[in-house]
């Protein structure tokens, strides 16, 4: 207990965030008590309470720390490559591997978040993550802007209602691939990387010039 004592907080807060994110992703959120996340981290559930307030502060980390790691993937997609159809592919194969490596966060990353941040009922953790989602979200418009500029993308698309669309198909297709891919082998004869390049060009040829 005194070695415990003489490590930084943040420290305790990592780990026990990090045996949360386990049982999250092995139960379910409502599922996970703080017992049982004491129990996994091997603090007590009062220790527990000393870095953290309550089940909800866990989750919020969580989901800051999902969206910074989606965050990442989307900048080094689009810094990856010079082309617009080349970009889009890098930010659909980033995604895909985001899902892959984080199946958790992927799918908490696009739920519900809080946008009102007026009042005082509200974690630090929330206001962080909505501003990280709104830099995500910057990052997709500089990438349609330059397509449209460049003549490879339509130059009558709507930026804000385009962004939210691809981000419903894309992580809905993203998805359905990884919950159906022995289905999608078996009756299509198709990898789940085949299914997702068609469909990733199937969206792209929604949004590009003809012929491109």
């Amino acid at each position: 207990m005194g070695r415990r004592k003489k490590e930084p907080k943040s420290v305790h807060r990592e780990k026990i965030a990090s045996a949360a994110s386990a049982l999250f992703m092995e139960k379910g959120i409502a599922a996970t008590s703080m017992d049982d996340i004491a129990k996994a981290a091997g603090y007590s559930k009062a220790t527990l309470y000393v870095y953290f307030e309550n089940k909800e502060e866990i989750v919020g980390i969580l989901v800051l720390d999902s969206m910074k790691k989606l965050y990442n993937y989307i900048v080094s997609a689009l810094e990856q490559q010079e082309t617009t159809k080349e970009r889009y592919r890098f930010i659909c194969r980033g995604l895909v591997q985001y899902q892959e490596e984080f199946p958790f966060y992927f799918k908490t990353a696009l739920d519900k978040i809080n946008i009102d941040f007026e009042s005082c009922d509200y974690l630090p953790e929330e206001k962080e993550t909505y501003r990280i989602g709104e830099e995500i979200n910057e990052k997709l418009k500089e990438f349609l802007i330059s397509g449209m500029e460049k003549g490879d993308l339509r130059h009558n698309l709507e930026i804000m209602p385009v962004i939210f669309n691809f981000w419903g198909m894309l992580s809905g297709l993203i998805q359905l691939a990884a919950n159906k891919e022995e289905y999608i082998k078996k009756t299509m004869g198709l990898s789940k990387i085949r299914f997702l390049e068609y469909g990733f060009q199937m969206l792209y040829c929604s949004i590009a010039v003809k012929g491109e």
